[in-house]
């Protein structure tokens, strides 16, 4: 173990590691058996395969949209999800990667939207019980069409070679979520990737990890849509007029040009013209 050089949240993530329910070989197995028809009925586009596979008590994380669903909503998300186009596809990008009752799953998804074909990086950390899907945390990103990126020679992935596990790599999402919300470190411009790795506990490489290879966005992209959220969030409590360039430095954006940028990239409008918008929308509550 070395606890010695973690943090906090570090002794969070080997408190649920020993807290977790068996997670001997036999659970590993049962997994990866469970998972595996879960793959395999998402291959073939086998809608009430899927949902057969969840648990009643399923609690489906999609980090991408924001949004947390229940067995009753996953029929219609899992719907529009499935790939069903000739030119819509669903392609594995690792093995299935197993660790006691944990999986973990890299895929790129192409789907047809209003613009033509759009593809989707995801993982997926995905938790077993009784023999059905009882957890999924899903971290997804927009991509572009490229060419494959496989590791050269046969090289081992990086996930192995830094060492982590598929439940360390959810717990990893989880904590560093947690530290962004309770903390807010990114309200400091100089906030830098060594910092937010040793005050979650982890290496630097192990962060840069996971949100490059997990959550599919750089560290600044990371912490400047958590800066732009909290003006966002400060806009909409925000009484008129509104400062938003002053808003936004307070949120810890060191430039206005990347702020208007990240704005716009988010909200499809320039800072003045969604202020306009609030402005608008007060004037018409306050009439009578």
């Amino acid at each position: 173990m070395r606890l010695r050089k973690f943090g906090k949240l570090a002794f969070c993530l080997f408190e649920k590691l020993m807290s977790a329910p068996d997670d001997g070989p036999l659970q590993t197995q049962a997994t990866g058996e469970t998972v595996m028809r879960y793959h395999l009925c998402w291959k073939h586009r086998d809608l009430d395969g899927v949902m057969a596979l969840y648990h009643p008590e399923i609690e489906y994380n999609d980090f991408f949209q924001n949004r947390t669903l229940g067995l009753d909503d996953l029929r219609e998300y899992v719907r529009l999800s499935m790939p069903r186009a000739p030119d819509e596809a669903l392609e594995h990008s690792d093995r299935i990667r197993l660790d006691g009752n944990t999986a973990f799953i890299q895929y790129q998804v192409t789907l047809r939207g209003g613009q033509g074909l759009v593809s989707f990086r995801a993982s997926e950390a995905i938790t077993v019980r009784d023999g059905l899907i009882w957890r999924v945390n899903e971290y997804a990103s927009l991509v572009h069409e490229s060419a494959s990126n496989k590791a050269p020679g046969g090289q081992r992935p990086a996930v192995s070679r830094l060492g982590l596990s598929p439940r360390q790599l959810s717990f990893m999402a989880e904590d560093l979520q947690q530290y962004f919300q309770c903390q807010q470190p990114y309200l400091d411009p100089e906030l830098d990737l060594q910092r937010v790795a040793r005050e979650c506990g982890y290496s630097r490489n192990q962060i840069s990890y996971l949100l490059n290879q997990v959550l599919g966005q750089s560290f600044y992209r990371y912490v400047n849509q958590a800066r732009l959220q909290h003006v966002l969030t400060a806009l909409d409590n925000a009484v008129p007029p509104l400062r938003i360039d002053e808003l936004a430095f307070a949120a810890g954006f060191n430039s206005l040009s990347a702020f208007y940028s990240c704005f716009r990239q988010r909200t499809g409008l320039s800072p003045k013209a969604y202020a306009k918008q609030i402005s608008l929308r007060a004037r018409a509550q306050d009439s009578p």
